[in-house]
């Protein structure tokens, strides 16, 4: 099952929330800040303990981690760096990315449920009609391949790049 709607992912009843987040793992703006924010400091710890350990450079833009998820109702919070238009990471390639392998990464811990935001649709400077576009295309052809995964949200904040998302899972069903 594929379903856009407006909300608020810190307070999705899934098993896994992606987390448009920083390279540096440790917190930021927008949905970045809100997950931090509302998980309290375990999240924020547990994003130390990775740098500190596997990823002293950061997470890659375009892969993803799992982490567990504090005090937020999801059980992992799968974080993911969505590339960065303003710095001419362009290529729509690293953004479908974020989405496969956010669900690879949920689905090998075990999820079957998952939640997104709007991958690079904030600060980073990408269109919300393309972000809807690849995000809708890159998790329908990874459910198309991997039946783990039984429900994928799109949360949107925003009830503009809502409208974004449910033309997107529109136009791909048919």
């Amino acid at each position: 099952m594929l379903s856009a709607h407006h909300g608020d992912i810190t307070a999705e009843d899934v098993d896994a929330i992606v987390n448009a987040a920083n390279s540096s793992l440790l917190g930021g703006g927008g949905v970045d800040g809100a997950i931090h924010a509302a998980a309290g400091p375990d999240l924020l710890a547990e994003c130390r303990r990775l740098r500190d350990t596997a990823l002293p450079e950061g997470l890659g833009v375009g892969e993803a981690v799992v982490t567990g998820a504090g005090n937020l109702a999801a059980r992992w919070v799968i974080h993911t760096v969505g590339p960065n238009r303003h710095r001419g990471q362009r290529d729509p390639n690293l953004l479908a990315a974020c989405f496969t392998n956010s669900l690879r990464r949920a689905a090998g811990v075990g999820a079957t449920s998952v939640a997104f935001p709007a991958i690079g649709a904030g600060v980073y400077g990408w269109d919300p009609e393309q972000v809807a576009r690849v995000g809708v295309s890159a998790v329908r052809a990874f459910l198309a391949e991997d039946d783990a995964i039984t429900q994928v949200r799109f949360v949107l904040f925003s009830r503009d790049v809502l409208a974004h998302f449910e033309a997107a899972l529109a136009n791909s069903s048919t």
